[in-house]
């Protein structure tokens, strides 16, 4: 069998940029699914993708399927034939849908009995023979959630499709895939080339469409412009906001790409660097540029799809395009500046938080006490975390939150100050929202840890309350996102929060599970397993082990800065060679205290100790108890188990002399004492049996 090379590539109108990348990969894996299933040898396959076309290249791949040789087992010897030895009906129409006589078979024998046998070689399918069908399988697969049908056929693709190529080399495999016959020829750059682009071979196909003004290749398209980027920027001597999901964006809509630099009028930074920089990015695909101080300056980098001859006229067009958006933001900004937040509290009473819930005027009152409960506890200026918790919501309402909706909370910020409000207030209105994603910032101050927790906690208990909870993927109130959000506040700030007593709380402040509007009577503990569910998730991320995470669950500790005291302790005990043990023998005698059915003493009696091992174990064990009580007092678990880690010894040495179930039914009693106060020891930081 002989190798070639194998193009395959979809022509199309513009596909969706955002969707481009995802389309790409899914064709890539579907095509190379396909050849692994069957069995056709091959080397490298690689994915390419513009906004007109999608393509695979197959390198190194067999002409051919092997040929197979299918064993077909018969009837059973004593059923093939008679007494006489002749055929029977069933050897003989056996042997006829295979396509031999009786005679021609041969027999399989095994340890269990005779059969007929029939080797049936298959010859493997040729390339021309499977790809079409392949191609056919793999776009019908493609996750196209509204195909749309063109022309007066009823194909139906994301986009119109103009050209498809099939190539194995320099061959045109025949064939056909949403009404286009397979051809040896692809689309150029809609505007640098004319006509169709000849690929007279596979391996031609990035080269000769460069020709054409089109990078293929997704990656060094992507590379390119970052490239090209930076070099722009560093001749303005500043850096552009190159943003991942922008990047991907650009890359998405461009074949051939060309970075230009655009300025806008300086007046425009007056308004806030960020409904600009969103305006800059969402709505133009523009990358905005910061000095080295981090300033918004009046350029912007954008990446033409053209090779002008005159770019300064393509510059022009874009600065005309850019100055009505700013003009925009400017605008929304001076008029929303003519109200202050608190004249906006009274209209929060006619928007819904949620039909049961009530308003965001309902809300932001729930968020400013529970925020002031929470500035007590942190021994913050309880009222400024009340006035923040109060103006939480209001510019919402703003001209500039309605058209920049990622501005929220930040237009507060820049609207309080505005207002003469106090800065830790104003901050705490931009801080509610944080952590908005994973790895994003957290509030600056408490006063805006203390709102960010009360809005997250206050959305959890009243979903859960109505029995809304997040389903499957659905989670429309982002209750996940806002658990994870509560837990990393709370421990990455070191803030002592009970989050078992906030929540009943925060029941509180909304009448309560008798009230109008929670009527679920599990709120409370519904909620709280949700936020604990999280810390699974949450320390897997670090490398926890779900041993350790079992084994402080068991606890239940319901103090997000207490669990992770915890975990950390439980994974510092872990790694110590006397771990295993100790873990086993937690076990051990968690069994044995299951199976026994009486009451034990309240202490450990020594002149109940008839053995020298039992003895010294309760000397150690006392003199250890005595050393961990502070640790404990000061949560400082890990030293107080790197304590409790001496006992391996004497327990070793325990188990080994010392029969725990004796006839003597006082001594009996009297090791099992000793035993469970030992494991409560351990289990007052953790189930360390849960380590095995």
């Amino acid at each position: 069998m002989s190798t070639e090379t194998l193009l395959i590539e979809l022509g199309t109108e513009e596909l969706p940029p955002k969707s481009l990348k995802t389309l790409a990969t899914a064709f890539y894996q579907g095509i190379k699914t396909q050849l692994d299933t069957g069995n056709l040898a091959y080397g490298e396959i690689k994915w390419f993708a513009s906004p007109r076309r999608l393509a695979v290249q197959v390198l190194s791949l067999t002409d051919k399927q092997a040929d197979k040789v299918v064993e077909k087992r018969g009837p059973a010897i004593n059923v093939a034939f008679d007494d006489q030895g002749q055929p029977s009906k069933a050897a003989i129409g056996w042997a006829r849908s295979n396509g031999i006589t009786v005679e021609e078979a041969e027999r399989l024998t095994t340890d269990k009995g005779e059969w007929l046998l029939h080797k049936a070689t298959v010859v493997g399918k040729t390339i021309n023979e499977l790809i079409p069908e392949m191609v056919t399988t793999a776009l019908h697969k493609l996750p196209i959630p509204k195909p749309m049908r063109w022309g007066a056929e009823r194909t139906q693709f994301i986009r119109p499709v103009h050209t498809l190529t099939m190539l194995y080399g320099h061959q045109i495999i025949a064939g056909s895939a949403l009404g286009v016959k397979a051809s040896n020829q692809v689309q150029g750059h809609r505007f640098h080339h004319e006509g169709l682009v000849t690929i007279n071979h596979a391996d031609d196909y990035l080269a000769e469409l460069k020709k054409a003004y089109v990078e293929a290749d997704y990656q060094t398209r992507q590379q390119n412009i970052i490239k090209q980027i930076e070099a722009a920027a560093d001749r303005i001597s500043a850096k552009a906001l190159i943003d991942d999901d922008l990047l991907e964006e650009v890359t998405s809509l461009v074949e051939w790409p060309v970075t230009l630099i655009g300025t806008f009028d300086k007046d425009f930074l007056n308004v806030p660097a960020e409904p600009l920089i969103y305006s800059m990015k969402d709505h133009q695909k523009y990358f905005p540029v910061i000095n080295s101080a981090g300033e918004l300056v009046n350029k912007f980098i954008f990446v033409a799809n053209i090779e002008s001859k005159e770019p300064e006229k393509v510059i022009f067009g874009n600065e005309k395009v850019i100055r009505p958006r700013l003009a925009d933001a400017e605008f929304f900004f001076k008029t929303d500046k003519k109200q202050t937040l608190e004249s906006r509290l009274a209209k929060l009473e006619t928007v819904l938080f949620q039909k049961q819930l009530g308003t965001l005027k309902a809300k932001s009152e729930r968020i400013a006490s529970l925020s002031r409960i929470i500035a007590e506890s942190l021994g913050e200026n309880s009222e400024q975390a009340y006035r923040a918790g109060l103006l939480s919501k209001t510019d919402l309402l703003s001209d500039m939150v309605l058209e920049f909706p990622q501005v929220q909370g930040t237009m507060g910020k820049y609207y309080a100050l505005n207002d003469g409000e106090n800065v830790g207030i104003a901050q705490a209105l931009e801080d509610q929202y944080r952590p908005r994603y994973a790895g994003d910032s957290l509030p600056e101050g408490n006063i805006g840890c203390a709102v960010a927790i009360s809005d997250k906690v206050d959305s959890l208990v009243g979903i859960f309350g109505i029995n809304q909870p997040p389903k499957g993927d659905k989670d429309p109130f982002a209750l996940r996102r806002a658990a994870i959000g509560v837990i990393r506040i709370i421990i990455e700030k070191q803030l002592d929060i009970d989050l078992r007593v906030l929540i009943t709380k925060s029941i509180a402040l909304f009448g309560g599970v008798d009230g109008d509007r929670l009527t679920n009577d599990n709120t409370a503990e519904n909620v709280l397993d949700f936020i604990m569910g999280r810390f699974r998730a949450f320390y897997q991320e670090q490398g926890i082990t779900i041993n350790v995470i079992q084994a402080v669950l068991a606890k239940n500790p319901s103090a997000p800065l207490d669990f992770e005291k915890r975990i950390k302790a439980v994974n510092f005990f872990g790694n110590l060679p006397e771990a295993a043990t100790l873990a086993a023998a937690n076990k051990r005698v968690g069994n044995i205290l299951a199976k026994f059915d009486g009451e034990l003493y309240d202490a450990f009696n020594v002149d109940l100790a008839t053995e020298q091992a039992e003895r010294n174990l309760a000397d150690i064990f006392q003199t250890i108890s005595l050393r961990i009580k502070p640790m404990m007092l000061d949560k400082n678990y890990q030293a107080a188990l790197t304590e409790l880690a001496q006992l391996k010894t004497p327990i070793d040495t325990f188990f080994d002399s010392v029969m725990v179930m004796s006839d003597d039914e006082a001594v009996k009693i009297n090791r099992l004492t000793l035993l469970n106060q030992i494991r409560n020891s351990f289990f007052a930081i953790a189930d360390i049996s849960a380590l095995q």
